[in-house]
């Protein structure tokens, strides 16, 4: 097949979004299927002439989201291209363009429901705009032929919100890069000479991930936190947690010892669609610590995997994690749980469910696509 992935996000941003189209590339690739994509610019370093680029800005309220402007030049870009189906990922302004250019050129659509907009701009104090954002979104996806909703929290938003034709899709994980065998005795030693429990966040220090809940363990006896991650909030955190180790940004075989390496998993973002940090936790053999809401819910079997607490508890927060730091038969046993739970949800059986979504509108009689 021929595949035109128009996203809102892309490299060099590294984002849930940006992460799921390079992984979708790349299997489709190896499957020896045809892809275009459609971003925003910058792009990565270097040409690649599978990659369109067009003006992108950030959003006011989450700076470090880069969507693309409406452009007329997507419909003449896929013309030339001639997809069987055109991919949105996260469609919110340059995916107008693609939903428009698809429908002109009677190419068939499915979009990827990724970003939770609408808590974002929560966070950020932009009150009151819920039903205008989710109108906006609406009249996007309800002209798509498909729109695939990552978790079953999600895909039941939606659904309650009036999106049409909806079905779900996970996302993959890299279980060689997060595997409990990457656990490094030398990094733990520097990390924790006194034998602390490692308790571990891994993410964005920005307001939509609440990294502020992670004040709410400090103190805790036996516990070292170590902050994965960077972003506006990091240097009012370090502030605030002068105990803790803060690594910054940190990818590849770094990232791989220091999860695996770590004792507890804990999340603190409320308005994940997914969780895919979380999902890396467990494959890494971690017990998680995660808010009951959105994504985590079907990632995280408390008592089992981890531990839910209500999202606006961070009382409960610290709590769950005092719980398995004072016990390491709990942390044994919900670790070897975690990485089990995450079985066969690798990025290239993920990615041949999409394979499928994509025949299946395909498939779709002229009637279907016009309803």
């Amino acid at each position: 097949m021929r595949i035109a992935i128009v996203t809102e996000s892309f490299l060099p941003h590294v984002n849930g979004v940006t992460n799921s189209v390079c992984r979708v590339l790349e299997h489709l690739t190896r499957r020896g299927h045809e892809a275009l994509v459609v971003a925003p610019g910058p792009g990565p370093d270097g040409h690649d002439d599978r990659l369109r680029l067009t003006a992108g800005v950030p959003l006011p309220f989450y700076r470090s989201f880069v969507v693309g402007l409406p452009s007329r030049h997507v419909t003449p870009t896929l013309r030339d291209f001639r997809p069987d189906v055109v991919h949105l990922a996260s469609p919110l302004m340059l995916g107008t363009s693609g939903v428009a250019a698809a429908r002109r050129l009677g190419v068939p659509t499915v979009a990827v429901f990724q970003t939770d907009l609408v808590g974002f701009a929560r966070r950020y104090g932009l009150r009151g705009a819920d039903s205008l954002v989710w109108a906006w979104l609406r009249h996007i996806y309800e002209r798509t032929d498909r729109t695939l909703a990552p978790s079953r929290p999600t895909l039941d938003e939606l659904r309650k919100r009036g999106f049409p034709r909806l079905a779900l899709w996970a996302r993959g994980v890299d279980d060689e890069r997060f595997h409990p065998r990457h656990r490094s005795a030398e990094l733990r030693e520097r990390l924790a000479p006194a034998g602390e429990v490692l308790v571990g966040y891994v993410g964005r220090l920005a307001t939509e991930k609440r990294p502020w809940m992670l004040t709410h363990l400090a103190g805790l006896p036996g516990v070292r936190l170590v902050v994965v991650g960077d972003g506006p909030a990091r240097r009012r955190l370090e502030r605030l947690l002068p105990e803790a180790i803060f690594t910054g940004f940190r990818t590849g075989q770094e990232l791989s010892e220091l999860v695996a390496s770590l004792d507890v998993f804990v999340h603190t973002g409320a308005d994940e669609t997914f969780g895919q940090a979380v999902q890396e936790g467990l494959a890494a053999g971690l017990p998680v610590v995660a808010p009951a809401s959105g994504g985590p819910l079907d990632l995280v079997r408390p008592g089992h995997n981890g531990l839910l607490y209500p999202p606006d508890d961070p009382a409960a927060m610290r709590a769950a994690v005092a719980a398995l730091a004072s016990d390491p038969g709990m942390r044994t046993r919900m670790g070897g749980h975690a990485r089990l739970s995450v079985h066969g949800r690798g990025w290239a059986g993920i990615c041949d469910e999409l394979i499928g979504h994509y025949q299946a509108v395909l498939g779709a009689t002229p009637a279907e696509h016009a309803a």
